[in-house]
């Protein structure tokens, strides 16, 4: 409660203090109401991070002549974020079930990438001994820097996406992935896996970007945190599902069958983008807005191709600004604080599902000593994490904000998003401590509960660190999803060269349990700062 009021106190100083992001909003009513034109589709970009929810809090903020122009959700509840424009190609116009078949092609989309990465780790004994050498060279040279190229992959999907739109790059991104995949699956020899291996992993990250901007593309704010829950649920999952699957095949077949059906699942998504994949990507901030191109089905082709793409960039940030926004993004006190916190929540829990497997199949007293069908059942311990995860986070979040916009009187502020990390660090620890002893004791119910529990843990923070990063930076979307990706990335991809060696020398229960009570140090010290900080921040550092 000390938090919470500290919190609380802080913001009605600075709403005391009358901050200049209201006085901004105020100097912009004005314009209005003297006869200045301002764009309503980027009137919310305006002041980042600070929306009027409430219809009544509009009219007294704004005025009732510009509340009046306002567009309101149909129970007329809501202020819609962005403001729809009364055009049928507007992706907020949209139909639910138009807009639901977009989000499930995202979110099927998204599990490609951990999905692949995963195969490696079902695969990881039968790959030693087809190429002649150990599970660490294995981890090493194919799990680790595949895991490190999923990062850095987003960086320059994003700055494709940005001049060309996102279902042409979405399309030919995972062309490539499901070749080079089928590459793994006749690999004859280790580095030419490993180099398939890290292919796939640098063309296949795409939608762990591509499901942010669709999700704000298609969806109004209020609905955006529980749409990328749905997002979020499927690359989190991702890499638990193949070693799950994939485990009882090796068990019975060649591991070659586990890339080969990695490759039909790939292909299955390419063939889902090209039947019902559609362009989301809409200028809206462009005055006027530009119209098509072409129509039809000549349209649907060149825009999955891309032409489409290449005759709008014109209207698009040129390429220079494409490639600097990344940094200019990533050096912003809020976001670098919140990506340095978010790396190691999800950096240290990509340790666990590399490196159990070799706990789970290494002979006591050391490991487990299972067999491949054992360890492969256990995989679906995380599974079940991240689904309850999804079922938490999913009512949570909704819950924390319609909190907010009540107890803000109708306005929302980024940083109560927050509020999430707090019920998810007692659960991190509490499962990693758990985990740990489970590995250093050998006892199966503490891996399944402690590995569990981990994973809910970050399934909520993970939800939530994506929301406000997204809330506070609303024109940068796709930097913002390609930052979070290559922050958590590159926290875990080398995890996997520390932790068995740490367990082998000083237990897992104390390397899990200094991994957990890192994260929670770190939440702690970020976290709080930023709830008590975040609107100063915003203010100073938000991107005009």
């Amino acid at each position: 409660m000390s938090i919470l009021t500290a919190v609380d106190s802080g913001n009605e100083k600075l709403a005391g203090d009358s901050s200049s992001l209201e006085k901004q909003a105020s100097v912009l009513v004005k314009s209005v109401t003297s006869g200045s034109e301002i764009n309503l589709a980027s009137f919310h970009e305006k002041n980042a991070g600070r929306l009027v929810i409430d219809p009544h809090e509009a009219a007294i903020e704004f005025g009732e002549t510009f509340a009046s122009r306002l567009k309101l959700t149909a129970d007329g509840t809501k202020v819609l974020w962005p403001q729809p424009l009364d055009d049928p190609n507007d992706p907020q116009n949209w139909s639910d079930r138009q807009k639901a078949v977009q989000l499930l092609i995202a979110t099927l989309a998204a599990v490609v990438p951990d999905f692949d990465s995963g195969i490696g780790i079902a695969s990881l004994f039968p790959l030693s001994v087809q190429y002649d050498t150990t599970t660490g060279v294995v981890n090493n040279l194919t799990s680790n820097w595949s895991i490190f190229l999923l990062g850095w992959g987003s960086i320059f999907s994003v700055m494709l996406m940005r001049r060309y739109g996102r279902l042409p790059i979405l399309f030919w991104s995972q062309l490539l992935a499901v070749a080079f995949l089928i590459g793994c699956a006749v690999a004859p020899d280790l580095n030419t896996f490993a180099a398939m291996r890290c292919l796939t992993a640098f063309f296949g990250t795409c939608p762990q970007v591509t499901g942010l901007y669709i999700v704000t593309d298609i969806y109004p704010f209020h609905l955006q945190a529980r749409k990328l829950n749905t997002w979020t649920f499927g690359f989190i999952v991702a890499p638990f599902i193949s070693p799950f699957v994939f485990g009882f095949l090796v068990a019975k077949a060649s591991w070659r069958w586990t890339y080969g059906i990695g490759s039909i699942y790939g292909g299955i998504v390419v063939l889902l983008i090209l039947l019902f994949g559609q362009e989301t990507m809409y200028d809206r901030t462009v005055d006027p807005v530009p119209k098509r191109p072409t129509e039809g089905l000549r349209y649907r082709v060149e825009t999955l191709l891309g032409i489409t793409g290449f005759k709008m960039a014109k209207y698009r940030p040129g390429w220079w600004e494409v490639i600097l926004c990344p940094l200019n993004v990533l050096w912003r006190p809020h976001l670098l604080s919140i990506l340095m916190f978010e790396a190691l929540v999800f950096g240290f829990s990509v340790g666990p599902n590399v490196t159990n497997v070799v706990f789970f199949g290494s002979p006591p007293p050391f490991g487990f000593g299972f067999s491949q069908t054992i360890i492969a059942s256990f995989y679906a311990t995380p599974i079940v994490g991240v689904v309850l995860g999804e079922v938490v986070g999913r009512f949570l979040n909704d819950w924390i904000m319609n909190m907010s916009i009540r107890r803000n009187k109708g306005v929302f502020e980024a940083e109560s998003r927050l509020w999430a990390c707090y019920v998810a660090m007692p659960l991190y620890i509490c499962g990693y401590v758990t985990l740990g002893t489970g590995l250093q004791h050998l006892s199966t119910p503490a891996v399944v509960f402690g590995w569990g529990i981990a994973q809910i843990a970050v399934m909520v923070n993970t939800v939530a660190v994506y929301a406000y990063c997204n809330d506070c930076f609303p024109r940068q979307q796709g930097e913002i999803s390609a930052l979070v990706n290559l922050s958590r990335t590159m926290g875990g991809f080398s995890v996997a060269y520390f932790q068995v060696p740490w367990a082998n020398k000083d237990g897992a229960a104390e390397t899990l349990g200094v991994e957990g009570a890192i994260v929670v140090a770190v939440g702690l010290l970020v976290v709080p700062a930023i709830q008590l900080s975040g609107r100063r921040l915003r203010e100073r550092f938000s991107i005009e």
